[in-house]
């Protein structure tokens, strides 16, 4: 192993000037004391090499440097800073920041740790190792800075179903810049972001249109901070949406459904709204009501049914938002009936003709359909009843005319016998026609 020796006396002399200098000068003496010591026996770097790792660090906590040998053979370790300051020589820390702790010093490693980092820290850190030639090796501390504020702001606190609003998520000054993710309750949405850097900071704005309808009201958008330095970082805003009524009519009496005549009716109009509609009204269609039906708040009462009542009866909700109504169609029975009929049908209508599809309609001719298919049904069963019975009198017909006419077998060979007036006759007969026996036939009547 190569060394330089340094004269004794130097050694000597430097020590004397260190004692002998003034208070501020004598820390730097006490430095360069120590290098010339170092210098006294530098060894070669054959066979040593310095190992560090890079480190990431959340402003405000500890990050931790650390200066290791392999294969050492007790070459002196220094630590410096960004702009090549000293942070520790050996064990000892001629900068003054006490930021800076000693956390271990051996032949082999130094390792200091650096508390409450801040911004201004990050960069290179430089380990040196004394060697000939010297041997040096750099670590990047990295530090991350969470968002300052997260802010979230809705376009209009109070929204109409079918609208769109604007919604917007802000997060400033971190490092790197925030990635925002919008949610709908449990939903994931997209939005756009923009992000504005200043001084090695980022602010990120994004933007959500959404387009909200009655069942939004009361669910919370949700901005949500994806960044390394901070987990479950978030804001919310609860959705306000307004919406017009949903009416739907109850049959409150007969409880069994028949009206039938001299029968009460009694409806209640349920409808939910927001604003929650403060009032409701009673309508006939194509007629007016009934002089003896009784209108009090929601509930519409006919008593004593007769067929004039027939009809469909309309209940009519609004708020500010607009008007909707459902509609009951009225069959009165005789008082012999004895099932329900088909033909009642409860139907929530939108608040115009132009606002009719498919789903209101299905709803208003739902007893009409009930009623086409029992009569089907009826139908049907008569059919089949009636071609049962026509194969059944079919039957019985035949088997009479098949009873009847079973038919007599007989030959040519008795021909004349039964028109003989006695039995010597009959003989004479009926050998005079064996004399033709090969012309025999046979009949089947």
């Amino acid at each position: 192993m190569a060394s330089a020796v340094l004269p004794s006396g130097s050694l000597c002399a430097a020590a004397a000037a260190a004692a002998a200098a003034p208070p501020g000068l004598r820390l730097r003496l006490r430095l360069l004391l120590l290098l010339l010591s170092a210098a006294a026996l530098i060894p070669t770097g054959d066979g040593q090499n310095l190992i560090t790792e890079d480190v990431t660090v959340v402003e405000g906590e500890v990050a931790t440097i650390s200066c290791r040998v392999k294969n050492s053979d007790d070459s002196v370790i220094q630590l410096l800073n960004p702009n090549r300051q000293t942070i520790y020589f050996r064990d000892f820390r001629p900068l003054k920041d006490s930021r800076f702790q000693l956390v271990n010093f051996s032949n082999s490693e130094l390792r200091v740790s650096l508390t409450n980092v801040s911004i201004s820290d990050e960069g290179r850190y430089f380990c040196q190792l004394y060697t000939d030639p010297p041997q040096e090796i750099y670590t990047t501390i990295t530090v991350l800075v969470p968002p300052r504020n997260l802010m979230i702001d809705i376009q209009k606190d109070t929204a109409v179903e079918g609208e769109e609003i604007e919604v917007n998520c802000t997060a400033m000054a971190s490092k790197p810049a925030t990635t925002i993710r919008w949610f709908k309750g449990n939903k994931e949405l997209t939005g756009k972001s923009e992000v504005e850097e200043w001084s090695d900071m980022y602010t990120v704005t994004s933007q959500l249109m959404l387009t909200v309808g009655k069942e939004d009201d009361g669910v919370p958008v949700i901005c949500l901070v994806d960044h390394p330095a901070v987990k479950d970082m978030q804001t919310q805003r609860y959705l306000e949406v307004q919406y017009k009524p949903q009416v739907h009519i109850q049959l409150t009496y007969p409880p069994q459904g028949l009206t039938r005549e001299g029968d009460t009716l009694e409806l209640t109009c349920e409808a939910i709204g927001k604003p929650q509609p403060v009032m409701v009204n009673w309508v006939r269609l194509d007629d007016d009501l009934p002089q003896h039906a009784v209108v009090s708040g929601s509930n519409l009462l006919i008593n004593n049914l007769n067929k004039t009542d027939n009809g469909t009866y309309r209940c009519e909700a609004s708020n500010v938002v607009g008007t909707a109504h459902s509609d009951y169609t009225l069959y009165v029975y005789d008082t012999t009936a004895t099932t329900e009929p088909a033909v009642h049908g409860l139907t929530q209508l939108p608040n115009s003709a132009e606002e009719l599809d498919s789903e209101d309609l299905s709803d208003s001719r739902a007893g009409e359909d009930n009623s086409i298919r029992a009569v089907d049904h009826a139908v049907i069963g008569g059919v089949v009843a009636v071609v049962v019975f026509a194969m059944l009198c079919l039957l019985i017909i035949l088997g009479r005319y098949f009873a009847r006419h079973k038919g007599t077998y007989f030959t040519h060979e008795a021909k004349g016998a039964d028109d003989a007036a006695d039995a010597d006759t009959a003989i004479i007969n009926a050998e005079g026609g064996q004399n033709n026996s090969e012309e025999k036939k046979e009949y089947f009547i």
